[in-house]
Parts: C-alpha cells; sequence; structure tokens
C-alpha cells in the first residue's frame, strides 16, 4: 500500500531535520583553508614577491595595498569559519558576507594572478552555496 501521498511517520510533511548538514561543515573548512590560502596570498603580495604578473595594472590601488586587503579579509576568514563551526546563526551570515567580501577582492587580483584568483572566487561560491542554502538553525540543532 503505498501512495505518492503517504508519508513517512514522524515527518509531518516537512523536510527531514539535518539534511545539508555536511555542506555546511564543508563550508565553514572552505572558509578556513581559502582564509589560510588568502593570508598566504597577502602576504606573497605585501612583500611584492615574484609569483605574480609583472607590471599588472590595477584599477584603483596597487599590488602592496590589495595584499592588504587580502591579508585582512583571510583573518576575517578564519573568524568567520570558527563561528560556523560553532553553529551560531550570526557566524553564518558574516562567513556569507567576509566570503563575498573575499570573491570581490579577487576580483582585483585577476591582472595579477588570474588563474589562482578565478579559483578563489569559484570555491568561495560553493562556501556561499553551502551556507545560504543549508546553514538554517534546524538542520544545525538537528545533528
Amino acid at each position: 500500500m503505498t501512495s505518492a501521498t503517504m508519508r513517512p511517520a514522524g515527518t509531518g510533511g516537512q523536510q527531514a531535520q539535518g539534511r545539508g548538514l555536511g555542506l555546511v561543515v564543508f563550508a565553514s573548512v572552505v572558509l578556513a583553508v581559502v582564509g589560510i590560502f588568502n593570508l598566504i596570498y597577502g602576504i606573497a603580495a605585501v612583500a611584492n614577491a615574484h609569483v605574480f604578473v609583472a607590471g599588472a595594472h590595477y584599477v584603483w590601488g596597487d599590488l602592496r595595498f590589495w595584499g592588504w586587503v587580502t591579508l585582512l579579509v583571510g583573518v576575517l576568514q578564519l573568524v568567520a569559519a570558527g563561528g560556523v563551526l560553532t553553529g551560531s546563526q550570526l557566524a553564518r551570515w558574516y562567513g556569507v558576507f567576509v566570503v563575498s567580501l573575499s570573491a570581490i577582492a579577487m576580483m582585483f587580483f585577476i591582472p595579477a594572478y588570474p588563474f589562482w584568483a578565478l579559483v578563489i572566487i569559484a570555491v568561495d561560491i560553493v562556501a556561499i552555496y553551502g551556507l545560504c542554502a543549508y546553514g538554517s538553525r534546524a538542520n544545525i540543532e538537528a545533528a
């Protein structure tokens, strides 16, 4: 007796709780990893390392300025990653904001190091999706 209208006992027509928790944990780990990458990337830019394209032109600022911005964003991402792992909703939205800042900052790094900047932007988008789509309080508490 299976029917399309029958629901498993106890669900009450709602989504299963805890759905997507793995993606939230993944997003917080990605936040931490990208934060560490941004720290390294920012230090390299501030120190004028030779890993960047020579003679890159920026719309605003220079390589050293964007290195400091990236370094600051990296620290903010590490703080957000710790907060998201604790299950705080404020930290989740703070994480979305910081990852969005990281993606925007990486757009300014495209002239200096195009492939790496595009990879970080793609990873940031996946982290934003994980935090926005599955980071609800019910999913976090169900775990």
